[in-house]
């Protein structure tokens, strides 16, 4: 059944909605004889209680039609409140008799008016407590059989205890309540009985329609004082939450209007004394800090324009907070503040020496600069850039530097910058503007000749907002950084006697422009003697400090840092070795921390015990000669590497296949060879015609690994052959050059990276350019003096130091010889 009932405002009524307001005083009428059939009235979110009234305004014909047809009878109607319609769920069919509650309240039509818009005003009085039984009829309108239901433990000692008790919080909430008029509480010290008193304060309480509904069916006095009074607590609560946060709403109000008159009191009084007031005082702390700064002109001009615009300015005006953080800035960057360099070049190489194993190269580059800058005074800075695979310790490098210098070290990582103003910084009028990374750093560092180490530049992004590769231009160039401009100081700033240190893992990455600015200092990978002396100076001490061992506690001798290095780690630098002492060192510190102190000398046998099996096999050359399999040598970011090149010859019409995630260089370096291979067809003993039969299909394993480069020609060239001409390749030789159409091997770069590699893959032989050999120098002596180094300059010195001869042709099935 569909009905629509509005409560009106009537001070003197009683809503019966979660916002209820005064119920009013409970009508004392003559009880009337409740019959056992009345008219259903069954409403939403409405429940009234014996001896309240209830305000309606009908406007739904079905519920007009019940009103209508209590008032030509008895004028008793049973209302009952509606159970909730669960959320979505379609409303009933208006033939069908609504879902209601078991308890309700038969009420007396005490006045009914008619409007001329067709609705109709109605006033019900409460009268009983009502059960529902069943539903008689249904047309013209539901009635329903009730019977009345009786109070129970009405009076009593408890009653009259928890009545007064009511009574008295009851007069609180009027107090606290905005709603709630002072007559209520007079009407709730007159109400008749406590079982009505209960039903008078929650009539008056904002319950919901649950809440309501249970009060109603508690037919025990007790339990109902108990009830309302637990709800009335709550309202209480609620209450004195509301004007506590009001009270203090206020009194902040008031305070800030006596801060305001005390200020411009304060003001007045200042004027007639002759002080100052706070804002001037600030101003000329400014004015203070901008002096003892010694700006240079342009900087003191600025300063001195922006000083006396913020003195001008109200303190709540937008603009007064900006240049008051501008001018801060001013006046807390180092223009004149430098450090003194340690000049003592014996003591700089000790320092350096105590904190890198070898690098030779660089610490003899930052001798020079000190020994230079010990003659002339106004050198400039050199701008440095360490280019080396990842955990061969450029960062860590740039701080021993600064140790050595003498000078403040300050870091500033590049990796993923994508926005030109963290380089030059935002324009004041943006909001939030801040100076770039350059200036903040300085800044920090609090001199302007710290050696500020710029990691990962070549990982520089570029996008819509900015190249800052583009805007380092002017910050990495010593012929122009003395007049730096970031956008928010918008005055010169010198960075010529900042020493700047940029790493990087490739160059590829770096625009030509910014690397022709920067010297390039190579730090290749170490050796595996090299990385033995660095974990027993410098890894294996930091560990065992980190974890709290005493340095007797734990040895690793050399042999056993071999088999780590072999067994356990692959790459250029000592990152993971140094990960791996830390796996060794946590075993230990848990065998102490159980009360085992007893020393551990680690054996290479042992190392399966604290890091599991091993991960890599170290001798990574082939363990017999193959047909079709020649060894290359690679260059990768990470350092040198070992990749294997497979050609096989198969029946067919003249195809090339060619496989392996190989780029376009790579592909043409196997055409190319291809093509030596048919030009060469009689020297090699090969028909001239021989690859209009045959297909050749040429692979690089790791084919998930894409591969690029010329440098592997003379490598697929070899393979190509081995495979035509059924002659193995030696598996201890590893080879790279480029190839050309002559066969002539032509020169390729990563030389001391390729040739590390061939070392720490068991090589024995490698095959190199003949160009290629003034890069030998860079190689250790303990590495060359251990391979066999071959120049060449044509393919058939490679094909001659290379090839085995021809195996007997029942030999040959298998591709293997020896």
């Amino acid at each position: 059944m569909a009905e629509h009932e509005r409560i009106p405002e009537n001070p003197g009524a009683a809503p019966a909605g979660p916002a209820s307001a005064w119920a009013g005083q409970p009508q004392a009428a003559p009880q009337p004889t409740i019959p056992r059939e009345v008219p259903l009235l069954a409403l939403s979110e409405s429940v009234l209680f014996p001896y309240m009234v209830l305000p309606l305004s009908i406007t739904s014909p079905a519920l007009a039609q019940v009103i209508d047809a209590a008032a030509v009878s008895n004028k008793i109607v049973g209302l009952f409140a509606r159970r909730p319609r669960a959320e979505g769920a379609p409303p009933p069919p208006l033939a069908e008799i609504p879902s209601i509650y078991p308890v309700g309240t038969a009420a007396a039509l005490v006045r009914m008016v008619r409007l001329p818009d067709g609705t109709a005003q109605v006033l019900l009085q409460g009268l009983a407590r009502v059960r529902f039984l069943r539903v008689t009829r249904t047309q013209p309108v539901p009635y329903v059989e009730v019977y009345p239901l009786e109070e129970t433990n009405a009076s009593g000692i408890e009653v009259e205890g928890l009545a007064r008790h009511l009574l008295h919080q009851f007069e609180r909430a009027v107090q606290l309540s905005p709603h709630l008029p002072q007559e209520a509480a007079v009407a709730a010290a007159n109400t008749p009985g406590p079982g009505a008193l209960a039903d008078f304060v929650a009539a008056n309480l904002n319950l919901s329609l649950e809440e309501r509904q249970d009060i109603l069916e508690t037919l025990n006095v007790t339990e109902r004082l108990r009830k309302v009074a637990r709800l009335l607590a709550r309202e209480l609560e609620i209450l004195e939450i509301g004007q506590r946060i009001q009270a203090e709403i206020k009194e902040q109000m008031s305070r800030a209007q006596r801060e305001y008159y005390l200020r411009e009191q304060l003001k007045a009084i200042q004027r007639e004394l002759g002080e100052k007031d706070p804002q001037q005082a600030e101003i000329e702390e400014l004015r203070r800090r901008i002096e003892e700064a010694k700006l240079p002109p342009e900087a003191q001009r600025e300063a001195e324009r922006e000083l006396d615009r913020l003195a001008s300015m109200h303190p709540a005006a937008p603009d007064y907070a900006i240049t008051r953080t501008f001018l801060d800035w001013l006046a807390s960057l180092p223009w004149n503040i430098a450090t003194e360099d340690h000049l003592d070049i014996d003591a700089a190489q000790r320092i350096l020496d105590e904190d890198h194993y070898d690098l030779e190269r660089v610490k003899e580059r930052i001798l020079d600069f000190l020994a230079v800058r010990k003659l002339k005074q106004d050198i400039r800075g050199p701008i440095l850039c360490f280019v080396g695979p990842p955990g061969v310790g450029k960062t860590s490098l740039g701080q021993s530097i600064a140790r050595a210098l003498g000078r403040k070290f300050i870091r500033i990582s590049l990796g993923g910058v994508r926005d030109e103003a963290e380089i030059r910084g935002h324009r004041r009028t943006y909001i939030g503007a801040l100076p770039g990374r350059i200036i903040q750093a300085l800044r920090r560092a609090g001199s302007k000749n710290p050696v500020m180490m710029l990691d990962e530049v070549d990982k520089l992004g570029l996008d819509f907002r900015g190249d800052p590769a583009a805007a380092l231009l002017e910050v990495l160039d010593p012929a122009q950084n003395h007049s730096f401009v970031d956008n928010y100081l918008g005055v010169p700033f010198d960075l010529s006697q900042v020493l700047f240190i940029c790493t990087a893992n490739q160059l590829d990455t770096i625009p030509p422009p910014l690397l022709d600015r920067m010297e390039v200092i190579r730090i290749e990978g170490y050796t595996e003697a090299e990385k033995i002396e660095i974990a027993r100076r410098y890894l294996l001490p930091r560990q065992l400090n980190e974890h709290g061992l005493q340095p007797e506690l734990l040895t690793v001798p050399d042999e056993t840092l071999r088999a780590l290095i072999r067994g356990y780690t692959r790459e250029a630098g000592v990152r993971n070795l140094e990960r791996e002492l830390g796996a060794i060192c946590r075993k230990v510190a848990r065998r102490v921390a159980q009360g085992n102190t007893e020393p551990v000398v680690v054996t290479p046998d042992q190392l399966h015990e604290f890091l599991g099996p091993p991960r890599y096999r170290y001798d990574l050359a082939e363990q017999r000669d193959e047909i079709g399999v020649a060894t290359g040598l690679a260059w990768t970011e990470a350092g040198g590497d070992v990749l294997f090149v497979e050609a096989s010859v198969v029946p067919g019409k003249g195809q090339l296949t060619l496989t392996g995630h190989l780029g376009e260089v790579m592909q043409e370096s196997a055409r190319a060879a291809l093509t030596y291979a048919r030009s060469r067809a009689l020297e090699l003993g090969l028909d001239p015609h021989f690859f209009e039969q045959i297909d050749v299909h040429i692979h690089v394993p790791a084919g998930a690994i894409p591969k690029d480069g010329p440098s592997a020609g003379i490598t697929m060239a070899t393979a190509l052959i081995s495979a035509l001409t059924r002659r193995p390749v030696r598996r201890d030789v590893g080879m790279t050059g480029e190839i050309t159409l002559r066969g002539k091997v032509l020169p390729i770069g990563g030389v001391k990276e390729k040739l590390l590699a061939a070392h720490r893959a068991g090589l024995r032989t490698v095959i190199l350019p003949k160009e290629n050999e003034r890069d030998l120098e860079e190689v250790p002596q303990q590495v060359r003096d251990e391979l066999q180094i071959m120049l060449v300059t044509h393919m058939d010195e490679v094909l001659h130091y290379a090839l085995l001869p021809k195996i007997p042709v029942g030999a040959a099935e298998s591709g293997v010889a020896g």
